[in-house]
């Protein structure tokens, strides 16, 4: 007998003992299934999968009626079922590292963190995640797990350009990654600086983001924290752009980006160097703010979600027809009233022309341009509206030099190939 066949059951026994270890030292009482038990149980598993599959199915009859025997007897002192369900994973897990021991242990593991992690776990869902926050993670994964699979994957509609599986999966992607910034600014919290804050929220909405700092910059002594905290939102724009359009044509990517990086680190510097000397000190004489910290509401809204769908539609759709009719400049001037309403709409519908062969990747880099251009015009407006003359003047500013940058960068980018 080789190493090979005994390495399964091995692995078995080391699995049940990882779990069994684990029930005992999380509980003082007597369990129906201790660690010699769970060890037992996973080794039992693998001696089963090696007869095959209809002796496991016998063998987990068997195992679940003993555990439920079990858990009658101990039902009165604990009525909780946590030890009787690791015991069955512990089986099934057994069975698993006869024919694929690495993702056993990597399974085992994963139930071990599970179960070292009940405080930690309770405590998230009883007092850290709300009842909004809930429905908000029920709705995501409806939209991300439910209808995506269903929608077709071809070209529909007009000039074939809607791909509504595609669509929906740049949908699903940037909810997605605003859900990441939304929950670094509730873990964060606004007490960790308005830096993180900033650059969190960019991530759900750089627009709304930069209105919610120029509100705050009514309600401090100086504009210098939510002003590096509203550079901070457009950086995390930047960074979605560069997600988004790898996923949609590498060769747009290729050619992009380098000039976003290179306007992401000049505004990153320009950020650091407005933050210097910043202070945060509330205005005696501000009125009470309306929203005192820029967390957004919710991590996911189905209305803007579909927003971002029926823009996203339009733009992929007055893109085609502009290219046609009008050539290069339609493409581009679809995707400046695209950028209007969000600057990935029109950057994604541009790079999705490019990769169908409808416009060339020259053109399709003019209008990321021009989309991010007109959502700048937006996002400035919103500055001086929310923010006043002085956080307004002063975001205007210090985005001229990254945009800049960028501008150069991409000419050269267009000019050189």
């Amino acid at each position: 007998m080789d190493w090979q066949q005994i390495q399964p059951f091995l692995v078995a026994l080391a699995v049940g003992l990882l779990l069994g270890l684990e029930r005992e030292r999380s509980h003082h009482r007597e369990l129906p299934a201790g660690s010699r038990s769970f060890a037992l149980l996973a080794l039992v598993g693998a001696v089963a999968a090696s007869f095959g599959t209809w002796t496991v199915v016998v063998g987990l009859a068997g195992v679940v009626a003993m555990l439920a025997l079990a858990y009658f007897r101990t039902s009165a002192d604990d009525p909780g079922t946590t030890t009787e369900i690791a015991a069955v994973v512990a089986y099934l897990l057994g069975a698993l590292a006869y024919t694929r021991p690495g993702l056993a242990v990597a399974l085992a593991v994963v139930v071990a963190v599970l179960l070292v992690s009940k405080g930690r776990i309770h405590r998230f869902a009883r007092e850290i995640v709300s009842e909004i926050e809930l429905e908000d993670a029920i709705k995501f994964f409806v939209v991300a797990f439910v209808i995506l699979p269903l929608l077709p994957d071809q070209g529909v509609g007009p000039y074939g350009v809607l791909n509504p599986a595609k669509i929906w999966l740049l949908v699903v992607l940037l909810t997605g990654i605003g859900w990441v910034g939304y929950i670094g600014v509730r873990a964060l919290g606004p007490q960790r600086g308005l830096l993180v804050t900033g650059l969190a929220g960019g991530f759900v909405s750089a627009t709304a983001t930069t209105a919610s700092m120029g509100r705050v910059s009514r309600t401090v002594a100086g504009v210098r924290a939510p002003l590096a905290g509203a550079l901070l939102a457009s950086l995390a724009t930047f960074v979605q752009l560069l997600v988004v359009i790898g996923l949609v044509d590498v060769e747009v990517l290729r050619r992009l980006w380098l000039p976003v990086l290179a306007g992401l680190l000049v505004l990153l510097v320009v950020a650091a160097l407005v933050y210097r000397g910043a202070s945060i000190v509330p205005d005696q004489d501000a009125a009470e703010p309306d929203e005192p910290h820029p967390i957004p509401g919710r991590p996911f809204a189905l209305r803007p979600a579909l927003i971002l769908a029926a823009v996203l539609t339009g733009a992929l759709l007055v893109g085609r027809w502009g290219a046609e009719v009008l050539g290069p400049r339609g493409a581009v001037l679809a995707a400046f009233a695209a950028g209007l309403a969000d600057a990935h709409a029109g950057s994604v519908a541009a790079a999705s022309l490019a990769a169908k062969g409808d416009i060339t990747v020259d053109t399709a880099l003019i209008s990321v341009a021009a989309a991010l251009g007109s959502n700048l015009i937006v996002k400035t407006v919103l500055a001086f509206t929310a923010g006043g003359r002085r956080f307004g003047i002063g975001f205007l500013a210090a985005m001229a030099v990254p945009s800049l940058v960028f501008g150069a960068a991409l000419t050269a980018a267009v000019v050189y190939g």
